[in-house]
């Protein structure tokens, strides 16, 4: 069928095409060809991924839009998207034919039946029904090691000097998507005639016109100085002289101890256990849980961080207080790790190198995940099924409302235990230092700020109105 952009009421009808890639390896068309027409698609996906919103007629036309008031060329754009729409349309009225016999479990679909659900799976953007379905992998987990080894040329190229200067996952996936949106801002010229004047006005306009933070325009600074010295080898020399993003100060949000009680005490089971490591061992989200079995110490009462911030290991603190909890939960997931091996679950995901150099470490019960998920996942790269550690989405969602149903006014996520963690220990008299390692800040100028929101700062100064 083909595909038009004006069906009449069908504009904000959801689109889904899940399989779009392949299709597209498989048309007839030259190599150069399905390269510029791949690169539209997953910008296109992009924009529907960042902004929360499902691909529709509406929004493609709105997008297309956005590419002309920019100024940048939209036929090929069109004419790939307009493709995209027709696979799309030819896929929903396959499952719109279909019974609703168990062999449509798991299959994407269009339509209003059931509640749907917005999902990313691979950069894609697409709906999934309310029916049963397998769930997807975190993507902060790297996958096989020829992914993104088949995008543009730039994008292989700043893949591969990612990788051998050693970059960690998320750093790589962040460096990717500056490249993406500075490629998107160069068009229709490409990265390779990148200079420091087009760097310059990309980060202007992140501080001018869509008024990002000073941090931001940071980290969009060195992923694009990486992305072009080290991956297509322009060098640009000094950037002092542009227009950067008015910094600021921000003063973190810290519990106080009685909050950091009834929010706990708001918690149950695993949930509760999680939220009393987070804060009785100072760590971050994604340090918590990719917790091991091997990583939580007893004997010597100390938890071990691996790879944390900057691919750092660090050793912090165990609370006495979870030694009971730590060993009942522990215990039940050995019966569920003795579980999966009967069943023949594939291991845990482990990393590429320490996978190849031990091969079937992943069954083994020390590289079982502390907190692992009830059910298994599918990695949306590789497709093999196993059991993931909880998604870092749904403990900040369960710990957002439990602060507000415990009645904490003050915007409460799981980083909020961590600041509470140093600041706490301040307070008691801990050392600065001694809080910095177990944080592991960098530099202690990081640490200083948890001095600003200690409850009594500097030699315990009381407000004049107090009297005295």
């Amino acid at each position: 069928a083909k595909a038009e952009l004006d069906p009449g009421d069908a504009n904000d009808n959801p689109l889904s095409f899940v399989n779009w890639s392949e299709a597209l390896a498989a048309a007839a068309l030259d190599a150069q060809a399905k390269s510029r027409r791949k690169f539209a698609i997953m910008a296109f996906l992009r924009f529907c991924k960042e902004g929360r919103r499902p691909a529709s007629i509406t929004l493609i036309k709105g997008y297309l839009e956005d590419l002309r008031t920019q100024g940048k060329l939209v036929a090929e754009t069109r004419e790939a998207l307009l493709w995209w729409v027709a696979g799309a349309r030819r896929g929903a009225s396959a499952v719109q034919g279909e019974s609703s016999s168990p062999s449509r479990k798991g299959k994407f679909f269009t339509g209003e039946a059931g509640k749907q659900e917005w999902r990313s799976v691979a950069g894609e953007a697409e709906f999934r029904s309310g029916a049963p379905r397998e769930r997807v992998s975190d993507r902060s987990m790297p996958s096989a090691g020829a992914e993104g080894l088949d995008g543009p040329e730039w994008e292989q190229a700043l893949v591969k000097a990612a990788r051998v200067a050693g970059l960690m996952w998320r750093t790589e996936q962040t460096y990717r998507g500056w490249a993406r949106r500075f490629v998107a801002f160069m068009h229709p010229r490409g990265p390779r005639l990148a200079e420091k004047a087009d760097v310059k006005a990309f980060l202007e306009e992140l501080a001018v016109k869509l008024r990002v933070g000073a941090s931001t325009q940071k980290q969009a600074l060195n992923a694009l100085v990486f992305f072009l010295q080290e991956g297509l080898h322009i060098h640009l020399g000094d950037f002092s002289d542009f227009k950067r993003a008015a910094p600021g100060r921000r003063v973190p949000t810290v519990l106080t101890r009685d909050e950091v009680r009834r929010l706990c005490a708001a918690l149950s089971g695993t949930s509760r256990l999680m939220a009393e490591l987070a804060y009785g061992s100072g760590l971050r989200v994604m340090e918590l849980l990719r917790l091991r079995v091997m990583d939580v110490d007893l004997d010597r009462m100390q938890v071990t961080v691996r790879a944390g911030k900057g691919g750092k290991d660090r050793p912090t603190v165990l609370p006495r207080s979870l030694v009971g909890p730590i060993k009942a939960h522990v215990e039940r997931l050995r019966g569920l790790w003795e579980k999966d091996r009967d069943a023949g679950v594939p291991g845990v995901w482990l990393p590429e190198g320490l996978e190849r150099k031990y091969q079937g470490a992943g069954e083994q019960w020390v590289w079982q995940w502390m907190f692992p998920s009830r059910e298994l996942s599918v990695d949306p790269q590789s497709g093999v099924r196993r059991r993931h550690h909880v998604l870092d989405g749904a403990f900040q969602k369960a710990i957002k409302r439990v602060g507000e149903e415990a009645g904490i006014d003050k915007r409460v996520t799981p980083h909020v235990l961590r600041h509470s963690f140093a600041t706490h220990l301040l307070e008691s008299g801990t050392d600065i230092r001694t809080v910095q390692d177990l944080l592991g800040h960098e530099s202690v100028e990081t640490t200083q700020i948890y001095t600003h929101v200690m409850q009594k700062p500097g030699l315990g100064v009381r407000s004049p109105l107090d009297g005295g």
